[in-house]
């Protein structure tokens, strides 16, 4: 077996090892020396990898899906892995395993086929059950349905992972059935196993993942619509209200310009970008382990970061019953002694006003100006600036209640 793999490498360590070239690009250095700038993968990822020195020599000997023995050493770069390469050779299919080196479902293919044949055998709609059973019966469409990826780059990019995405989304369908009642499970899930049936034909994944020439034209839906207008060929007696509804599906799809209009249609659409989106989080998540912190790298699909949750949770509950600790110490030691409360300062303006021969008496709701005499060791306040001078009242209760009401809000 393949030793070490991409998640095995460690940062500031020389290792040798067998990787797939997943991208190659030949580069300039400001001295007008090439350099290569690759994209190094085996089944547990991926990895961004420089070669500096010696490239003349090595970088026409091999190209975008050959196997390289490369001798090099791991380096965080921005907190990204990336792989310095000293040495680097060819390698011939011969001498490795292909299973080490492609990406592939955790499940086993024929297990999941087996399971989405009898999710479609326990449908009651005989036309829609006999138009998915002559698909998954084809010998041209089965066994590329049982390994095709789902996508290049961004979900499921594995191999069967279209087949693990149909199940998740039969999955989510048959819960939403049963949550909402008046969807038609039978065609929720003819959706979800033909939605993305194109893609079979629009990715090629002998060995790496990519477009093929119908793909890049077409796209897997157009190619989708096509397969199902030539399937329903042997089905006359299939209603042509249903097939609208059913192409309708394939054409509505997350991702298409064309809004889904009926009930089953918008949850397919929905469950479809949900599915996606969380396995996207998944990978997201899990790739560069090497990395630090808590975040991963902007993702453009998701449009945002993510939290590694996991490695949060296993540093932050240490923290957190540290804290908890010291708060309970904190409440069990003796509490100190209560100390007396200071007598609140008082500003000069609002003391009495004093005289050598004592304190200065107003009669009440008249303003008493603050005295120019400082207190003992103090330095002389002055009296604040009265920014709202008191008008002038005259004798009667209005005025006085006027003079009272403005005295107040001075003070």
């Amino acid at each position: 077996m393949k030793s070490p793999f991409v998640r095995e490498l460690k940062p500031n360590e020389i290792a040798t090892a067998i990787f797939l070239v997943h991208s190659k690009e030949i580069r300039q250095k400001r001295t007008g020396e090439p350099y290569l700038s690759m994209l190094l993968s085996d089944r547990s990822g991926e990895i961004d990898a420089k070669m500096w020195d010696g490239v003349a020599e090595v970088m026409d000997t091999f190209d975008r899906d050959d196997f390289v023995k490369v001798k090099g050493l791991l380096q965080l770069y921005n907190n990204r892995p990336q792989f310095t390469i000293h040495k680097l050779r060819p390698v011939e299919d011969r001498e490795v395993e292909f299973g080490d080196f492609f990406p592939a479902s955790l499940r086993d293919p024929e297990e999941m086929f087996a399971e989405l044949r009898g999710i479609v055998s326990s449908l009651t709609n005989p036309h829609i059950r006999a138009l998915l059973d002559a698909f998954l019966d084809d010998p041209e469409i089965a066994p590329r349905y049982k390994i095709a990826p789902a996508a290049k780059t961004i979900h499921h990019a594995f191999r069967s992972g279209l087949l693990e995405h149909v199940l998740s989304v039969c999955g989510l369908a048959k819960l939403a059935a049963a949550h909402y009642k008046t969807v038609d499970l039978n065609l929720l899930i003819a959706g979800a196993v033909l939605h993305d049936i194109g893609k079979i034909h629009e990715l090629s994944y002998e060995r790496g993942f990519s477009y093929t020439a119908e793909g890049q034209l077409l796209g897997h839906i157009s190619i989708g619509v096509r397969m199902l207008y030539e399937k329903l060929r042997a089905f006359p007696d299939f209603p042509a209200e249903l097939r609208n509804l059913v192409e309708h599906m394939i054409l509505s799809q997350y991702g298409s310009p064309k809004v889904p209009i009926f009930p089953e249609a918008l949850l397919l659409h929905y469950i479809d970008d949900m599915d996606s989106k969380m396995e996207c989080m998944r990978a997201l998540i899990e790739k560069d382990p090497q990395s630090e912190g808590f975040f991963t790298t902007y993702s453009s699909s998701l449009e945002r970061i993510a939290l590694r949750k996991s490695r949060y949770l296993a540093e932050t509950p240490a923290a957190a019953k540290a804290d908890a600790r010291t708060d309970i110490d904190d409440f069990e030691r003796d509490p100190p002694e209560p100390k007396a409360a200071p007598a609140p300062a008082v500003p000069a303006w609002d003391r009495p006003a004093t005289t050598a021969g004592g304190p200065v008496h107003s009669a009440p709701g008249t303003p008493v100006p603050p005295s120019s005499t400082p207190l003992p060791g103090r330095a002389p306040h002055l009296a604040p600036p009265n920014p709202k001078p008191a008008p002038a009242f005259g004798s009667s209760p209005f005025g006085s209640k006027l003079q009272q009401a403005l005295n107040d809000e001075r003070k």
